[in-house]
């Protein structure tokens, strides 16, 4: 065969073991151009051509899309750059495929094992569930229910914290669990104070912002105590957890804040359903803001006095 050697579109399909309609479909797209015309205008194609092709169809294999393929043929003089971030790019779609595979997997599992009872309610909250599920929602949620004009640090330490993460491969039990977080989430916060607890509404000389950080101080110190399962207790969580109330309104924690302060916490509206949700779907080896708030709670009744 010489150098110059041409085949015509049937020749080249042969050689390549694809169809005519498959060579004529990427010489139509620009990405295998002919190398000549014979006198009857028909497209001949040289050896670079049946090169081309090869790689054409090995990245077409990888599922790779028509563009992606011509801007990987685009920079032959980077080519290992161009498929090395193609194939990037395409796991990252498969990963997204496969997650949304065993997610729908999981739905099917809980919709065949439980109840004819259940089923209708636990297929309406599955199917308003996206697959792959996302946590956009519950983050709008979290975006919502926070005091307005907050620093964009502690909202993404509130976000970070609250947010939970989906498994890669849920349960059953843990693909019900989001979808009752899904579903509570979607709802406007409605009231004149944004569903804020009492405690945490912004007013004079109030500093949201202090309050979270020191709230996520003593949530990490009141962890290793839930985990453990020791009874509420006063100490370094406790102090920390009363100080960030305290500093966050600008006074000092005595006695009679704490004596305040415990009942203005009770009263206020809880989301405790969204803290459970959350420790079902995450497991019990992580402790929830919500587990860690309520243990600290507790320990603050009958609200004890601070330490000397």
């Amino acid at each position: 065969m010489t150098a110059d050697r041409t085949w015509s579109i049937g020749e080249l399909a042969a050689l390549a073991g694809v169809t005519v309609k498959t060579v004529r479909f990427y010489s139509d797209l620009g990405l295998l151009p002919a190398a000549s015309r014979s006198a009857g205008g028909h497209r001949r194609y040289g050896p670079e051509a049946l090169d081309r092709l090869r790689m054409i169809r090995s990245l077409r294999a990888l599922d790779l899309p028509v563009p992606e393929v011509r801007r990987i043929l685009d920079r032959e003089d980077a080519l290992d750059g161009a498929l090395e971030d193609a194939v990037a790019r395409q796991l990252g779609v498969v990963g997204s495929q496969l997650a949304a595979l065993r997610w729908r997997e999981a739905a099917l599992q809980l919709l065949a094992e439980c109840s004819p009872a259940e089923r209708a309610e636990r297929l309406r909250l599955v199917g308003a569930v996206p697959a792959p599920p996302s946590t956009a929602g519950i983050a709008r949620f979290w975006r919502r229910w926070l005091p307005p004009r907050l620093p964009a640090e502690v909202v993404s330490l509130v976000l970070e914290r609250s947010v939970p993460q989906i498994p890669d491969d849920p349960t059953p039990a843990q693909v019900l669990a989001f979808a009752r977080l899904h579903a509570m989430t979607q709802g406007e916060c409605s009231d004149a104070n944004r569903g804020q607890p009492a405690a945490h509404r912004p007013g004079e000389g109030f500093r949201p912002a202090v309050l979270y950080h020191g709230l996520d101080e003593a949530y990490a110190l009141a962890a290793p105590h839930v985990r453990a399962g020791r009874a509420p207790q006063d100490g370094e969580a406790l102090d920390c957890f009363v100080a960030a109330y305290a500093q966050a309104g600008g006074v000092r924690d005595t006695p009679a804040f704490r004596r305040r302060l415990g009942p203005v916490l009770d009263a206020d509206p809880r989301i405790d359903p969204y803290w459970q949700l959350v420790a079902e779907l995450a497991g019990p080896s992580h402790t929830t803001p919500g587990a860690a708030h309520a243990w600290l709670l507790t320990a603050l009744r009958p609200f004890p006095s601070p330490a000397a």
